[in-house]
């Protein structure tokens, strides 16, 4: 048990990826099970804060973002009439601020850099895990079509439908009593103004509504939360009916009304929720992203957490001994599951908060919004995007085997 252990990674998605090329970066191995045959990502926008991007610009992402993801100048916050609430400044004050820039990128284009960065090498596709078991001092692996794989330690990345999480709990999610509906829309069928680098956000009673560019801005990503009252299967994948988005968002003025009409496809799904974790690992198995801590995105923050988590668990198992693996998982959770728990917690929050009714409880919101306006409204955020996930060390040999920090 003194030799280096036998990782394996269950899902490949922005989690997965980004902790293997994690621990290539420090030249350990793993191995990473993906269910589908194809690694063809489906989906919409994702937006990076600093706390992910300098993490993927230490591992070599920071060409790919620049060339395919947008630096956002500024979010804007307006009410669904259409008036201004709030503006918080990104751009150069985040860099100077924080060390990266904030971005919004296409989530295909993101996993496609990874996937560049990662290399087919430690990729299995078409293995669709069945159950994860004990033997002795191994984790077994089983997958559907029988075969099985022996680990000393296993990571589920495997999503929100997580058959790792299934072997440390049995939780059933909870209707959130809300559905979003994502989708994009090239920016040249969109007024002009859709085509500046903003994130822009929209609230009114019961929904909202956000849009970003992605995509070297040549596509419009948004996404639209009106309540649901069918919550049907948890799924990131179903379709939607593009009549159904205008009439949600209805009477709602800006960019709203543009961009509902202007999409052709949508998906549209409902939103589930699910309570912390109490475990997150047990002995050699663990998890990570949405399959360890799946939030509403009412923060933003699910993927750039999925990031954190990453870095955090290949800066204890870097150069670990099999022997370690038990110690080293249990350090990753107390890291870890504070931090989420409150960002999950948060999440909740901010779904009532955002969907206020007209009246004296919103426009209080919208004065407190105005108040941490500004530069001082990104600075109240270092708590989020100043957080610096694994160890100092970890993150020298990144810099190493990427192109360097931000500057």
């Amino acid at each position: 048990m003194t030799g280096r252990p036998r990782i394996a990674v269950v899902g490949s998605g922005i989690g997965g990826l980004t902790l293997a090329a994690a621990l290539a970066a420090s030249d350990t191995p793993c191995t990473v099970f993906e269910q589908t045959r194809s690694m063809a990502e489906i989906g919409a926008g994702v937006q990076l804060a600093p706390n992910a991007a300098r993490h993927l610009s230490r591992l070599g992402l920071r060409p790919a973002l620049r060339e395919r993801a947008v630096a956002i100048e500024e979010m804007r916050v307006y009410g669904w009439t259409g008036g201004p609430i709030a503006a918080t400044p990104f751009g150069a004050a985040c860099e100077k601020l924080y060390g990266a820039p904030y971005y919004a990128v296409h989530r295909a284009d993101l996993q496609g850099a990874l996937l560049r960065l990662v290399g087919s090498k430690p990729l299995r596709l078409g293995h669709k895990l069945h159950r994860v078991s004990r033997d002795g001092e191994d984790m077994v692996l089983t997958f559907a079509d029988g075969t099985r794989h022996r680990a000393d330690v296993v990571v589920g990345a495997d999503g929100i439908h997580s058959v790792v999480r299934d072997s440390l709990v049995r939780d059933a999610p909870v209707f959130s009593g809300l559905g979003v509906f994502r989708g994009l829309v090239p920016v040249d069928r969109l007024p002009t103004p859709a085509r500046k680098p903003l994130i822009r956000m929209w609230l009114g009673p019961g929904r909202h509504f956000v849009c970003y560019p992605v995509d070297g801005g040549r596509l419009l990503s948004f996404a639209a939360i009106a309540p649901l009252a069918d919550a049907g299967a948890e799924s990131w994948s179903a379709a939607g009916d593009p009549a159904d988005l205008v009439a949600a968002f209805d009477g709602w003025r800006g960019l709203v009304s543009d961009v509902t009409r202007a999409a052709d496809t949508v998906r549209r799904w409902a939103l589930y929720d699910r309570p912390e974790l109490r475990t997150w690992s047990a002995d050699r198995l663990t998890v990570l992203g949405d399959a360890a801590h799946p939030m509403l995105p009412f923060m933003a923050q699910g993927a750039n957490q999925a990031v954190e988590d990453a870095v955090e668990l290949a800066s204890l198992l870097a150069d670990a001994r099999r022997d370690e693996v038990p110690e080293l998982l249990a350090r990753y959770e107390s890291a870890r599951a504070p931090r989420t728990a409150a960002i999950q917690q948060g999440s909740r929050a901010h779904a009532d908060s955002m969907h206020l009714p007209d009246g004296p409880q919103q426009r209080e919101r919208d004065r407190v919004m105005q108040r941490s306006a500004g530069l001082t409204g990104l600075r109240e955020r270092a708590w989020l995007y100043g957080h610096e996930a694994g160890a100092p060390r970890h993150r020298r040999s990144m810099d190493q085997a990427g192109t360097g920090v931000l500057s």
